[in-house]
C-alpha cells in the first residue's frame, strides 16, 4: 500500500543562506498578499471571482513588472498561488457545512513561515547536502533515513531556525493484526491518562511548569520599546519558551501512543470533544496542556501503520456508569471514587476505562467490518448509538441520543461532569 510519510529534519545555514531564505519568503508573502487583496478587489467591485489559474497565468507579466521574482523558482510561486487558493476552498466548504468560515487573511511577516517545492524540479538531494534553486547549499542533519520517492519539498522556518519536510511516497506492507490484547484509555487531568487495567499515566503539565519562566520573560518584554532591537530579541526568547512547551508536548504524545500500539492490538479513547471543552475558561490552559487532540492523531496514524485498531467511543456516562453492574452512579466532579452498592469500588478514572474498553470492544465486533476501517489518518470515530450488541443496548441506554428537541438545556458545568 501506498501511503504519504513527511520527514522532517534540521538544515544548518549560513547567515548568507540564511538570509536568501528569509528574502524568498519575503517575496512569497508580497506575491500571497497581493493575490487576496486581487480576489478580494476583483469581487467587491465587479462580482468577478477570480481562480488559480487566473492569477497564475499573471505571473509571467508580473515578473516584467517586478523583476525580483525572477529570482524565485516559477513553482515555489505557483504554489504560493495554489495555498491561497485552497485556502479559498477550504472557506467555501466551511460556510456550505454551517461551521465557522475562517475568511482567508493577510498574512504577517510573523505567519508566513514556509514555501515549497510542488515537484522534483528546483532542488537537488546528495548524501547530506541539500542544493536549491536560485537560494545555495544547504546541510542537512539526517537523524533517520529517508524512505519513499520524494514528492514535494518545504522549506520551514521555526523561530531563528530552518527545517526542510520531505513529503514521500512510501510503499508499506500493512499487516493483518488479530485482537488479542485490547485496552480502554480514560484521559483526565488529575491523571493524565488511566488504563483499563488500572495503570495512571502522570499528567506532565509543561506548559504548568514553565508559567513561572514565561511570567518574567513576558513582563520583560512588556517594558521593551517597540520597533527596538531588545524587543526583537526578548520576542525570540518568549517564542523559544512556547515552542519549547510544544515540543515537549509533542514528544510525550508520540511516546506515549507509541508505547500504546506497540503493546496492544486495539485501543479504545474517547471522542471528545475539544472545541466546547476548552470554553470552560478556567480548565481552558489544563486542557490546551494535554494536548488530548495531538494524541489521538499520533495514535490513529500509527495503528493504521501497524495493522491495528484505534478506535474513538462515545464518552457520554462512561464516568457515572458503575463497571461492575451498569448502574448510573451521579457524581460530582471533584468525586475521585466510585462507589456503587453492588461492591465495586475503585478509582473514578479506572472505571471509566473499563466503560471505554466494554463499549470499545462491543463496537468492535457489533459493527461490520468497513465501519471499522481508518479515516484519514487511520483514526476511526464511532458513536454508541450505532452499536447493535446486546451488552451495549443493556448497560448503556444513556447513548441513544435524543432529538435535540426533546433535550435539556445543560450548563457547560453539568456537561462537563458527566465526562
Amino acid at each position: 500500500m501506498l501511503i504519504r510519510r513527511t520527514y522532517k529534519y534540521r538544515l544548518r545555514v549560513s547567515k548568507t543562506t540564511a538570509a536568501r531564505l528569509d528574502w524568498v519568503l519575503w517575496q512569497c508573502r508580497q506575491l500571497y498578499n497581493a493575490a487576496l487583496q486581487e480576489r478580494i478587489g476583483a469581487y467587491q467591485m465587479r462580482r468577478v471571482s477570480v481562480n488559480y489559474y487566473d492569477q497564475a497565468n499573471q505571473l509571467p507579466s508580473i515578473k516584467e513588472v517586478c523583476p525580483e521574482y525572477k529570482e524565485v523558482g516559477s513553482h515555489v510561486l505557483q504554489d504560493v498561488l495554489r495555498r491561497l487558493d485552497k485556502a479559498f476552498q477550504n472557506f467555501f466548504r466551511r460556510v456550505k457545512q454551517g461551521q465557522t468560515p475562517g475568511f482567508p487573511r493577510y498574512q504577517g511577516r510573523n505567519r508566513y513561515d514556509s514555501f515549497t517545492f510542488p515537484d522534483i524540479a528546483g532542488w537537488k538531494l546528495d548524501g547530506d547536502r541539500l542544493t536549491l534553486s536560485k537560494i545555495g547549499d544547504c546541510r542537512i542533519i539526517l537523524h533517520r533515513p529517508l524512505e519513499g520517492s520524494i514528492k514535494t519539498v518545504t522549506i520551514k522556518r521555526e523561530g531563528q531556525h530552518w527545517y526542510v519536510c520531505f513529503s514521500c511516497e512510501v510503499e508499506v506492507a500493512v499487516p493483518t493484526v488479530a485482537v488479542q490484547s485490547e485496552v480502554g484509555l480514560d484521559v483526565g487531568l488529575l491523571h493524565w491518562a488511566t488504563l483499563s487495567s488500572g495503570e495512571q499515566i502522570a499528567n506532565p503539565r509543561y506548559l504548568r511548569k514553565s508559567l513561572a519562566k514565561l511570567k518574567v520573560e513576558q513582563q520583560s518584554l512588556a517594558l521593551k520599546r517597540r520597533g527596538s532591537n531588545r524587543r526583537k530579541q526578548q520576542v525570540r526568547r518568549v517564542a523559544e519558551l512556547h515552542r519549547r512547551v510544544a515540543n515537549q508536548r509533542k514528544d510525550f504524545a508520540h511516546k506515549i501512543s507509541r508505547r500504546l500500539v506497540d503493546s496492544y492490538d486495539a485501543v479504545y479513547t474517547e471522542d471528545l470533544r475539544l472545541t466546547n471543552m476548552v470554553k470552560l475558561h478556567n480548565m481552558a490552559l489544563s486542557f490546551h496542556d494535554a494536548g488530548f487532540g495531538m494524541f489521538n492523531a499520533f495514535g490513529a496514524y500509527k495503528a493504521a501503520s501497524a495493522g491495528k485498531l484505534w478506535l474513538q467511543v462515545n464518552p457520554r456516562y462512561t464516568s457515572q456508569t458503575c463497571s461492575g453492574c451498569g448502574v448510573i452512579q451521579k457524581k460530582e466532579l471533584s468525586e475521585r471514587w466510585h462507589s456503587c452498592l453492588c461492591g465495586t469500588e475503585l478509582d473514578r478514572d479506572h472505571n471509566a476505562a473499563i466503560n471505554i474498553l466494554r463499549l470499545g470492544t462491543s463496537l468492535r465486533v457489533g459493527q461490520p467490518t468497513a465501519m471499522l476501517t481508518p479515516l484519514g489518518v487511520g483514526g476511526s470515530r464511532c458513536d454508541g448509538v450505532s452499536v447493535t450488541s446486546t451488552w451495549s443496548q443493556r448497560w448503556y441506554p444513556c447513548l441513544q441520543r435524543e432529538p435535540a428537541s426533546r433535550r435539556h438545556p445543560q450548563s457547560k458545568l453539568a456537561k462537563l461532569r458527566h465526562l
